[in-house]
């Protein structure tokens, strides 16, 4: 059959097979790119609460310390180091609340990037005093702000 369409040059490959090549790749194409682009932004979404979750662990080293008996701030962090935040995160975005810690600590990372997509902070929101994604700060319209707390 393609014998009768190459006629006798048997060399390289038909326009009609190219065009099949090139329709392939471009249905290929159209279905991944939005699931890339998906993809990529919920990785923000994923650097915020992997952001609370380090600040978190870094809390619990602090009161490892039997001496430490009070909220710390991000400098008593990582041994005095501070503590790293991803990118473009910064410790600036991130608050550490609790006068108290034998009541509870309050973990807050805002998302500075704003490309957590909404139907993920939606469907990753909180109730109070449980770790997700602040409500009143969709409805508000504003970045994505993730709570963590921390309770003894």
């Amino acid at each position: 059959m393609l014998q009768k369409l190459r006629g006798n040059n048997s060399q390289g490959f038909t326009l009609i097979e190219l065009m099949i090549v090139i329709a392939i790749i471009g249905i290929l194409a159209a279905i991944a790119i939005p699931n890339f682009i998906a993809y990529r932004n919920k990785s923000f979404c994923t650097a915020t609460e992997s952001d609370a979750n380090s600040i978190a662990a870094a809390v619990s080293d602090y009161f490892a310390i039997p001496a430490h008996t009070s909220t710390p701030t991000f400098g008593q962090l990582n041994g005095n180091r501070g503590i790293t935040l991803t990118f473009p995160n910064t410790v600036a975005q991130a608050t550490l609340v609790g006068a108290n810690p034998d009541i509870n600590i309050t973990i807050t990372v805002s998302d500075v990037s704003t490309r957590c997509p909404t139907e993920y902070r939606t469907a990753q929101q909180a109730p109070m005093y449980s770790d997700g994604w602040d409500p009143a700060a969709l409805a508000a319209g504003a970045s994505g702000i993730y709570r963590k707390y921390i309770n003894p």
